[in-house]
């Protein structure tokens, strides 16, 4: 049962969603609906009006750019996303995230685009995202535009605009994904993605943290290498304990030696694969 009174729609195409959006306040955009659905049902989340863009085509599938960038379509699905061979080949970070997510059901409906824009709850896309370096295409009222997957993360999706794509720059194989998932919610209580470029590591953690998040700090003292569990850990002991959100039965010292642990075992995995 839902909790909340609400309209439907159904548009014809992404320039009509966008002005259904935009020309109501309180409209949600409806595309896997593994994240507002439960919060509608459970009234935490509220949507005056839901406008379906699940059968929009314009937003679905992956293609590389002349430069090698991928363009991931919003309404990409999970499964499709973990299952891609220029996924697989050129962010593999960004498929093994995909394949860490919930159970089948939940990757066969859940979209990329719903899985970076969720909030309230951590997700694997976005750490992944930024590990990857990756920008989101952003429709709305305003126009189109890009950001960052970090300052995604940061500020989350304006009001009646629309992630279009996943625009991730090629990086070959030496990437990889590592989650320890809370095993009630398979959210993860501390996830670490990871890509290894020619100036040195980037790393993102989420779920331990209050969001997506990059760790510069951990980056610098890596440097080039060589990335050792022991080197690892050091790093992150390095970091301030804050940073870590305590909860679920974990303290900050833990998930702060969790990320260590699961970025160390990422970048092991990258290393082998490079």
């Amino acid at each position: 049962m839902i909790l909340t009174e609400f309209d439907y729609v159904r548009p014809v195409g992404l320039e009509e969603a966008l002005t259904l959006l935009a020309g109501t306040p309180g409209a949600r955009a409806l595309a896997g609906g593994q994240s507002l659905l439960p919060d509608l049902r459970t009234g935490a989340a509220r949507a005056r009006l839901l406008v379906d863009v699940r059968h929009l085509e314009e937003l679905r599938g992956v293609e590389a750019a002349p430069d090698g960038t991928l363009r991931i379509g919003a309404l990409t699905t999970l499964a499709e996303l973990a299952a891609h061979p220029l996924v697989l080949a050129q962010a593999p970070e960004i498929a093994a995230a995909a394949r860490a997510n919930g159970d089948p059901q939940v990757r066969n409906l859940g979209t990329t685009g719903g899985n970076l824009a969720a909030t309230g709850r951590p997700t694997d896309l976005p750490a992944a995202a930024i590990a990857a370096g990756a920008r989101a295409e952003l429709a709305g009222s305003r126009g189109r535009s890009t950001v960052t997957a970090e300052e995604l993360a940061a500020s989350g999706v304006p009001a009646d605009t629309v992630i279009t794509a996943l625009l991730v720059p090629p990086g070959g194989p030496a990437g990889a994904f590592e989650k320890s998932a809370d095993r009630a919610t398979r959210y993860p209580l501390c996830a670490s993605a990871v890509r290894i470029t020619a100036d040195g590591p980037r790393i993102a953690v989420t779920g331990a943290t209050a969001r997506a998040l990059r760790l510069r700090g951990v980056e610098d003292r890596l440097g080039g290498g060589p990335y050792t569990t022991d080197s690892v850990l050091a790093a992150f002991r390095a970091e301030p304990r804050e940073l870590f959100v305590p909860g679920r039965g974990t303290s900050a010292e833990y998930l702060g030696h969790l990320a260590g642990v699961l970025t160390a075992r990422a970048l092991a995995r990258a290393q082998a694969h490079a």
